[in-house]
């Protein structure tokens, strides 16, 4: 069963918000590690947490690569299926409205949701990619037109050169989507200038509680 090929965690939400955040965490993180930063960009929306299912040396990855920035494509491919199979089960499941599904992915993590986004844009209204390396040029995908994207990285990053991810928000203005880029001055860490933007940017994306 697709809902089974994870391990995740759900949180419902509280206070009366509709949200879900979709956390998809870096390499060497887990569903719980990084379901905490959930509370910190928005306190009161559902959580589903989901963990990679490649480890790299005992490291928790979503799919495999073959060196520092050099991705096993198939293996990407097939993680990436395996991945969309999984969250449409768990937002039937867990009942999420997909309407208000915002996803939030950093480093490996954003790696893995940008490729779902190149392959299903519909999965999500809006998603924030941290610090994300797409090391491959990918196809036009007219679907992403009216999505929202906000992109934040390290200008002295060692992992994500700026040229790369400026090139991936470049991507993402050509295929029609709402695309925001912020860098920081600093490297690979998430620093505060970039939660707070993702906070911004997620209850700009999808308020807590719709209007009467």
């Amino acid at each position: 069963m697709a809902l089974d090929s994870h391990i995740h965690l759900f949180r419902p939400g509280r206070d009366g918000d509709a949200r879900t955040l979709l956390m998809l965490h870096g390499t060497g993180g887990d569903e719980a590690s990084f379901a905490g930063l959930a509370a910190i960009l928005a306190p009161g929306a559902a959580v589903l947490s989901v963990r990679g299912n490649v480890s790299e040396h005992g490291m928790n990855r979503f799919f495999r690569r073959r060196a520092e920035g050099v991705y096993d494509m198939e293996d990407l491919a097939f993680r990436t299926r395996a991945l969309h199979a999984f969250l449409d089960a768990a937002i039937q499941h867990h009942e999420i409205d997909r309407d208000r599904l915002i996803a939030v992915g950093y480093s490996n993590g954003a790696n893995i949701l940008a490729n779902l986004l190149f392959q299903e844009p519909s999965l999500v209204p809006a998603a924030v990619l941290m610090h994300p390396l797409i090391p491959f040029a990918p196809g036009d995908q007219p679907g992403l037109s009216g999505r929202r994207i906000l992109i934040t990285a390290g200008e002295r990053d060692p992992i994500c050169p700026p040229a790369a991810t400026r090139a991936l928000h470049g991507y993402f203005e050509r295929q029609g989507a709402a695309a925001e880029l912020l860098f920081h001055p600093g490297g690979h860490e998430l620093q505060e200038s970039e939660l707070a933007a993702a906070r911004n940017f997620i209850l700009q994306a999808s308020p807590a509680t719709l209007p009467a």
